[in-house]
């Protein structure tokens, strides 16, 4: 397993496993399947709704001796409606609870924007927090609080462009260390990735394989299909692995720790074997050059009507 390495020697395996739409009812025998196949860095998040059964799964495992906690590393993230300051340590307390946990290896927020407590996904714009009144600097400066005490070890963000973390390192005391954001082949992110690298920032890519199962209201019938495109089905037959199996290969080989998500144990083991494939020069460079441009996650549902948040506010367009 290739690892990307911390300021402070942490190492946080360049594979894992999403948890966003693994079901309630079904994650919990994914959890301890892809414990016992390999798997050792796990992603969730709140908003996904299942971290109780995935905290379950995680104790089960440890008490089972299947794995040792300081043998995992396990990220969460702060939903959009925990911005507020007071608010913060509550979002951080409920995931440590739902996952059963003691700490958290690291903790992003979510998304540049804030939401009204209780808020999950926004339907008029009423619902929406503006910077103004939830600054992100204040929020960070709430979770800064909480990796003081140890109960975070690293600190990093989601969805950021380069001026949100400019305006967020302009203010930190505690740089972060992460920015997840949705990558691969259609959307490379090159000028994001050398500035979260020229600042000492790793990245995490979500949506590496084009995110097919994601609700079907977010689905556009055109849409170009990653895992059919000519390169990656090509450089496929060539190692003799399969297309998902040759972009999660490209994130590994470029440094770039990524998160694909199964509940298939075939499928499980081939993604964690990804991360032994390695790629030519040329083949690196064949999937760095693709003509296509897509982002499979729009960002729309934070700037319908009346929304304080527009697309230039969230998305590092190249």
């Amino acid at each position: 397993m290739n690892y990307l390495e911390f300021k402070n020697g942490d190492k946080m395996p360049a594979l894992g496993l999403g948890t966003w739409k693994s079901e309630s009812g079904e994650v919990y025998e994914v959890i301890r399947m892809a414990i016992g196949i390999g798997y050792r860095h796990f992603d969730c998040a709140a908003i996904y709704g299942n971290e109780a059964e995935i905290g379950q799964a995680f104790a089960d495992a440890f008490a089972a001796g299947d794995v040792k906690r300081e043998d995992v590393w396990i990220t969460s993230k702060l939903w959009n409606s925990y911005h507020l300051k007071q608010d913060v340590s509550v979002g951080f307390e409920r995931t440590l609870n739902d996952l059963k946990l003691d700490y958290l290896d690291l903790y992003l927020m979510h998304w540049p924007l804030a939401l009204k407590p209780g808020v999950g996904f926004p339907k008029t714009s009423d619902l929406f927090i503006s910077l103004d009144e939830a600054p992100l600097d204040e929020t960070w400066d709430e979770m800064e609080k909480i990796h003081e005490s140890g109960r975070i070890k690293h600190l990093g963000v989601s969805n950021f462009n380069s001026r949100n973390l400019d305006l967020l390192m302009s203010a930190a005391g505690v740089l972060p260390e992460m920015n997840q954001v949705e990558m691969h082949p259609f959307l490379p992110q090159h000028k994001l990735v050398n500035y979260c690298w020229d600042n000492a920032m790793h990245m995490t890519a979500y949506s590496p394989l084009g995110s097919g199962d994601r609700p079907g209201d977010r689905i556009k019938s055109d849409e170009p299909k990653l895992m059919e495109h000519d390169i990656v089905k090509s450089i496929s037959e060539t190692h003799n692995i399969t297309p998902a199996q040759v972009l999660l290969a490209w994130q590994v080989n470029r440094g770039v720790a990524v998160i694909p998500k199964s509940v298939n144990e075939g499928r499980l083991k081939q993604n964690l074997e990804a991360a032994e494939i390695v790629l030519t020069e040329d083949e690196m460079d064949r999937l760095n050059n693709i003509s296509i441009h897509f982002r499979y996650i729009d960002g729309s549902i934070w700037t319908i009507e009346g929304s304080p948040y527009t697309m230039d506010d969230l998305w590092e367009e190249e």
